[in-house]
């Protein structure tokens, strides 16, 4: 993201999860607001995959889903009954999200967002 203020967001994010560890109520206003700045930077797939998490987030009061694959897999089909669903919130998994949302002029980071949002819709 470009916008000053979601940079400065993010940040407060990523410190608020490296001091004091998942906080569903604080990550989800925080994420709502993100989003709102996001709209307005007119990247859907940012937007979609921001609010896919505070979704997830709220219904789920964790963060269960995995950091996407390096290697796309090759038969999607018999794979996607496969989803692993940690058992707890998967901190470094939601770190690695945020940090994408920093940088969206990487293609590899674009990819990964996408890559969340099916995993988001396939939870």
């Amino acid at each position: 993201m470009e916008n000053p203020t979601a940079q400065k967001l993010i940040n407060k994010i990523q410190l608020d999860l490296f001091k004091t560890g998942f906080d569903a109520e604080t990550l989800i206003g925080d994420l709502k607001k993100l989003r709102e700045l996001a709209l307005e930077e007119q990247n859907p797939v940012l937007v979609k995959a921001i609010r896919l998490t505070y979704e997830h987030i709220e219904e789920n009061n964790a963060f269960l889903i995995a950091i996407p694959d390096d290697e796309p897999l090759e038969d999607s089909e018999e794979n996607e009954s496969e989803i692993v669903r940690p058992e707890e919130t998967d901190i470094e998994s939601l770190e690695y999200l945020i940090s994408l949302f920093s940088d969206l002029k990487n293609k590899n980071n674009i990819s990964d967002l996408r890559e969340y949002n099916k995993a988001f819709l396939a939870f």
